[in-house]
């Protein structure tokens, strides 16, 4: 079997509240992502503002280094979540299938409560995005279900990573 090509990956917290001690979900992620055989490319926190979300993002789309990036957070009904409306529009496509599956698993957790899920992914200037709930329940699952095997260069029959891996610019 082919070895898995490791994929440099940035996280970033959407929170009002959370710090570098108390933000769970981020470090869920990064625990999960270096698990797997990923490099944690970058790491930040930002306030719930739709404009220091969209530059976070924005610059790390831009930066050849960064292959995947994870949001947390924001992602929710609440007047100060706004995390879909900073990312949407950088996407060059949307992963339409992502908030689906999200949801499909997330609802034999959470039951209906999964609807107010605004997760979403897509594809930006060779960068691929995902956005996920706040919650370290959400991240888990995002992470478990979808990412782990769609950030593996070696899923078959298609997988994300291959998209980004350069030189390669396919699904397989």
């Amino acid at each position: 079997m082919e070895p898995m090509v490791a994929l440099n990956i940035a996280v970033l917290t959407v929170s009002d509240t959370r710090n570098e001690e108390t933000d769970r979900s981020g470090q869920a992620l990064v625990e999960r992502l270096t698990n797997a055989g990923h490099t944690l490319a970058e790491k930040r926190i930002v306030p719930d503002d739709v404009y220091r979300i969209r530059a976070v993002v924005a610059e790390w789309i831009a930066d050849s280094d960064v292959q995947v990036v994870i949001t947390t957070g924001g992602t929710g009904f609440t007047g100060r979540d706004s995390t879909p409306e900073a990312i949407s529009v950088l996407l060059d496509k949307r992963i339409e299938g992502f908030g689906e599956r999200f949801r499909q698993l997330s609802g034999e957790e959470i039951g209906s409560s999964t609807i107010q899920s605004r997760c979403l992914g897509g594809l930006a200037n060779a960068t691929v995005v995902f956005c996920l709930p706040g919650s370290t329940g959400a991240c888990r699952t995002g992470w478990d279900g979808i990412l782990a095997d769609q950030l593996d260069s070696r899923h078959k029959p298609c997988n994300f990573a291959n998209l980004v891996i350069p030189g390669r610019g396919q699904h397989g």
